[in-house]
């Protein structure tokens, strides 16, 4: 996640940020997380597993129609 927001952003993102972005977006009921097992590789840690909820996924498509709308809106004012 932090690489793909990094590529696209063209910023780096530290994991701080991600990770309070993410409880936000838990909080929200947004997305799921889910710890996994703890592995020698991680010193022991769990991996925690994130996935997009059926509300995070009505919010995301909103978002984008409403990304859309205000970019043919500011197209037809430019023309």
């Amino acid at each position: 996640i932090k690489d793909e927001i990094s590529e696209m952003s063209g910023r780096s993102v530290s994991y701080g940020t991600l990770y309070s972005y993410l409880d936000q977006l838990y909080r929200k009921n947004l997305v799921n997380k889910r710890s996994g097992d703890p592995s020698p590789e991680r010193g022991g840690r769990r991996k925690i597993f994130y996935n997009v909820t059926k509300k995070g996924m009505a919010a995301l498509k909103a978002a984008h129609e409403l990304s859309n709308s205000v970019w043919t809106d500011a197209t037809e004012l430019l023309k």
